[in-house]
């Protein structure tokens, strides 16, 4: 008998250890749940599968489109979304709330095409503008010829297809238009849905419009660069402001971002005056609520989204060049990293 009063002290001692050490511990279950822009989840997924081997905490990343994103952020049914459009300031508004967006890359926006040997073709502005305008219905019409000399092009019909879901791509490819054709501003705009001219085909995400094109002889579309270069697509080089012709690499899509970036990361890149830069880049950003503690979210949640934000744009980002993506300039990332920190659980600071 004397022997069991301690055993049972050690065991009550080794329990209640347990159960503090439970307590406190890291949750090894912990999922945070994001959606939205289709141009970086390639990327995304490769980051969080990292993250989540590192850190043990999953992320749950749904490609349902820019619009999709920041609708669900607006619902709260997500802790983060993805969009390559910075919220509009209707949007804003529906938040309720402030929203912080941090960068998190830059892409580029590729005319893509199927055409007999796949040259490789030069596009200015105007005949971008006119194919996606339906007043180009042929790949010899002359204002494709000009810009390509001593390229055969086919006398067959021009089969434009683009994005039919809300998508962050949209609207760089139509703000691009927007600011370098009268027409296209005047009749289609810019914006992450559009009204499209009679004619267009419409597919949903980067894959649906990567993948009609692949499909279909003499068809074009706008698609991020990754799934162009997945898919052993061609793209075209397209003529920016300083009248050349520029293919879309890592080199020139960093070049267009040579430009100074507000405290808040809202920032165009398109029809860049980067001598250099490819003319259709831009940055991609999550979105997140600045005051975390809404909707009974847990403090260890809200501590688990900035901490894995801080790597996205810190240590995260060698994941960015391998696949074809631009990283954040040191600029950038600075103005990011500080974005993070500004987050609050109950109006205190998330991390120091």
């Amino acid at each position: 008998m004397s022997g069991i009063f301690p055993r049972a002290v050690s065991l009550m001692v080794a329990f209640f250890a347990l159960v503090c050490f439970a307590t406190h511990a890291p949750a090894l279950d912990m999922e945070l749940l994001g959606a939205g822009a289709t141009f970086p989840q390639p990327l995304y997924s490769k980051m969080f599968d990292a993250y989540n081997q590192q850190y043990k905490v999953k992320i749950n990343y749904q490609g349902i489109g820019s619009g999709g994103g920041i609708n669900q952020l607006i619902k709260k049914t997500v802790d983060f979304g993805g969009t390559d459009a910075f919220m509009t300031a209707k949007e804003l508004q529906s938040a309720g709330a402030p929203v912080l967006h941090i960068p998190t890359c830059l892409g580029a926006v590729v005319v893509t095409y199927n055409l007999p040997g796949n040259s490789k073709l030069n596009f200015t502005p105007d005949a971008v503008a006119e194919i996606f305008l339906g007043k180009i219905t042929k790949w010899n019409d002359p204002k494709i010829a000009s810009a390509n000399p001593g390229v055969k092009l086919p006398d067959l019909p021009v089969s434009a297809v683009h994005r039919a879901d809300g998508s962050g791509t949209t609207y760089i490819f139509s703000e691009y238009l927007t600011k370098v054709n009268k027409e296209w501003k005047e009749k289609v705009g810019t914006g992450k849905s559009l009204k499209w001219p009679a004619g267009q085909i419409g597919q949903k995400g980067n894959p649906g419009v990567a993948g009609y094109v692949k499909q279909t002889p003499g068809a074009v579309g706008y698609v991020e660069l990754l799934y162009a270069t997945q898919n052993k697509m061609p793209y075209g080089n397209i003529k920016n402001r300083a009248g050349k012709f520029i293919e879309p690499t890592l080199k020139s899509v960093s070049a267009a971002a040579n430009v100074k970036i507000p405290d808040d990361t809202n920032v165009s890149l398109t029809d860049t005056e980067a001598a250099a830069g490819y003319p259709i880049s831009g940055f991609t950003w999550l979105i997140f609520y600045k005051e975390q503690n809404y909707g009974g979210k847990a403090k260890d949640r809200a501590e688990a989204l900035a901490k894995l934000l801080l790597w996205m744009v810190g240590d995260g980002q060698k994941y960015v060049e391998p696949l074809q993506y631009a990283p954040l300039s040191k600029e950038a990332a600075a103005k990011a990293n500080k974005l993070v920190r500004s987050m609050t659980y109950n109006g205190a600071p998330l991390v120091k």
